[in-house]
């Protein structure tokens, strides 16, 4: 679970004696405005085996390459016994589109699963990792002024505001494109809205630079919805999308591009439905396997001690 006041995220492994040079993944979480995963795996060195423990961002193939972060992350395997016998290690990177992941060799493994140590619990250990953003490049800065979150869109940096109603300085600072009063927060996104689509708004016959304002927030909040991760989008929230694409289709914007990323995503949601349905079906058959296999091995075993009498030949006779 993550914890975005203290910047903190718990991960509880289960079956920690499993762990093996294949990494295996915690949930994503979202800290620092990225989301992100821990990747635990065993590592040989020196003839010891050793857990190692990375932070890796997620999704990073969609940011700019000129996207940086830099960040301090420390990773603490918890001790049951005491807080002071807990482990820590800290490391200070700089993520961007290459360098996506870092991490470190923390103890050996012989001393985690030692039932006596502490941090072994019915078979699992907790790693706890705080993450706290120590720069990030000002291009893609976000304004404390207004609430917004940053989205990656067809490879480029796009930057989501959430519709407020404008003061005279805000208005007083509106800059026009193509016909548009967009803030200065909001130039980059539109710009390159119109660069990559420039049929766009073409067609949009209002004049009311208030109401045209209104349309280029809801093209905003089309962009946020769709490009979040496939497990966040409910049928409620594609139903609404569609509703919208079409409501903006009949002022005269031209959104196939934006049609065509919600038949994606329907169709990825569907992937998501079948493939939850059939890990429980695997499930299902798995636990039917286990109760079968135990009830084949104790009808064996009943027959293998009624094959086996106590009483010898010369008892009997």
């Amino acid at each position: 679970m993550g914890n975005p006041v203290d910047n903190k995220f718990t991960w509880v492994i289960k079956n920690f004696c499993s762990v093996s040079p294949k990494p295996i993944y915690s949930d994503q979480f979202l800290i620092g405005g990225n989301k992100w995963h821990i990747l635990a795996y065993s590592k040989k060195r020196d003839g010891h085996q050793f857990l190692c423990l990375d932070l890796e961002l997620v999704d990073c193939e969609f940011l700019p390459s000129e996207w940086r972060k830099v960040v301090k992350v420390s990773f603490t395997v918890v001790n049951f016994f005491s807080k002071k016998l807990s482990r820590q290690i800290g490391l200070k990177h700089c993520f961007n589109k290459k360098e996506r992941s870092k991490g470190g060799s923390l103890f050996h493994l012989s001393e985690l699963t030692d039932k006596k140590s502490g941090f072994l619990v019915d078979g699992e250990v907790e790693i706890v990792a705080q993450i706290t953003v120590l720069e990030t490049d000002r291009r893609f800065h976000v304004s404390k002024d207004y609430n917004m979150e940053m989205q990656c869109w067809d490879g480029m940096a796009t930057t989501l505001v959430e519709n407020k109603e404008l003061n005279d300085d805000d208005k007083a600072g509106l800059v026009n494109v193509k016909g548009f009063q967009v803030l200065p927060s909001q130039l980059g996104i539109v710009n390159r809205i119109f660069e990559k689509h420039p049929e766009t708004a073409l067609e949009c016959c209002t004049k009311n630079q208030e109401l045209r304002a209104s349309y280029i927030n809801v093209i905003f909040s089309l962009i946020k919805l769709l490009y979040k991760g496939a497990q966040e989008h409910s049928t409620h929230d594609l139903s609404d999308a569609e509703g919208a694409l079409a409501y903006m289709k009949n002022l005269g914007f031209k959104l196939d591009w934006l049609e065509k990323k919600l038949d994606e995503v329907k169709e990825i949601k569907k992937k998501c439905e079948r493939v939850t349905e059939m890990e429980k079906e695997l499930h299902d058959l798995m636990n039917k396997h286990t109760n079968v296999s135990k009830l084949l091995e104790k009808e064996k075993l009943e027959i293998k001690n009624a094959s086996a009498p106590d009483l010898s030949f010369s008892d009997v006779i």
